[in-house]
């Protein structure tokens, strides 16, 4: 990682439509899918999918906060999932798909608790924001054909039919951040 760079953590569903979205940020360096916030040591992706780890499919992003703000990134965490619905993401169900953001100091904590309040304020959804802002404590990174999923896989059905669609708003809505 540069030296200028910073880490942000977003957990909103599965990893793989997350990492979709955040591969394509302007200044964002990396983008790595993985578990956090669990009670195992080295999980899988097959037994974070039972939801017993504790676990949430999470990305850690390295970005340049120079070229695109921690708040920016924000901004495109909560426009690009539905923080309303608990341990959910669509069809994806379990507590391993809950809405979270783990912070990495107390400016993303408070930056994170800020726009949730603003959001739940401006009344935009039926429904309050269930996202847990929590501190990051561990990141497990997974399995290599979860990496760059949508990428290296774009043809399969969850692709075409779940991340294709948010990848397609996300470059609709934030086309003058993508890379």
């Amino acid at each position: 990682m540069n030296e200028k760079n910073e880490l942000a953590t977003f957990g909103g569903g599965c990893f793989w439509c997350v990492e979709a979205i955040f591969n394509r940020v302007s200044g964002v360096h990396s983008v790595v899918s993985g578990y956090s916030g669990g009670h195992v040591v080295n999980p899988t992706y097959k037994q974070v999918t039972t939801g017993m780890t504790g676990h949430a499919e999470v990305v850690r992003i390295s970005f340049d906060p120079g070229k695109v703000r921690y708040l920016e990134l924000l901004e495109i965490f909560f426009k690009t999932h539905d923080p309303t619905t608990l341990n959910r993401q669509g069809t994806d169900v379990g507590t391993q798909y809950r809405s979270t953001v783990l912070y990495h100091d107390e400016e993303q904590q408070k930056q994170a608790e800020s726009v949730i309040m603003e959001l739940d304020g401006a009344g935009i959804w039926n429904d309050p924001v269930v996202t847990k802002v929590e501190p990051f404590e561990d990141f497990y990174e997974a399995e290599d054909d979860h990496q760059e999923y949508f990428e290296n896989n774009p043809d399969q059905g969850y692709c075409r039919v779940v991340i294709q669609p948010k990848v397609e708003k996300f470059e609709k809505i934030f086309k003058d951040m993508m890379k």
